[in-house]
């Protein structure tokens, strides 16, 4: 059985890295060495990507990706630049896997008949419910 999302090799050229000081707790090291990774993919410009896994990973409502389809990682969850560096392209290579298996369309049916006397059935019990709780003339 063959892989649904093979790996795509992405090229060196297309990633753009830059290195930064992370933020929160880390003593006197953290304002001195820049270990934060901040991994920039263009994904709508990207001549390695297929032509329907561009536009699934574009269609998704993601965050990271900006309004020119480009796609921002910022990793900063462990001391060392590598690790971080390591983690950024993990979460860019499952970033990519996840648009690359086309979703099964929904294949439209219909209510049986039972279920929609169950609604109905429950919606009539519901609105004796609230009939009994209103106010009578003698209240």
């Amino acid at each position: 059985m063959s892989d649904p999302s093979p790996a795509v090799p992405i090229p060196e050229t297309e990633l753009v890295e830059r290195f930064v000081r992370a933020t929160g707790p880390g003593g006197q090291n953290v304002n001195k060495v820049a270990t934060a990774v901040e991994l920039r993919f263009d994904v709508a410009g990207s001549p390695s990507l297929p032509e329907p896994v561009r536009a699934r990973l574009l269609a998704k409502r993601d965050r990271r990706i900006t309004d020119d389809g480009v796609l921002v990682i910022s990793a900063q969850r462990f001391r060392t630049q590598d690790r971080n560096r390591q983690d950024a392209r993990e979460r860019l290579a499952a970033f990519i896997a996840s648009g690359w298996r086309a979703p099964t369309p929904r294949i439209a049916t219909r209510p049986t008949r039972g279920s929609k006397e169950r609604r109905l059935g429950a919606k009539r019990e519901r609105g004796t419910i609230k009939r009994t709780r209103a106010k009578t003339e003698w209240d």
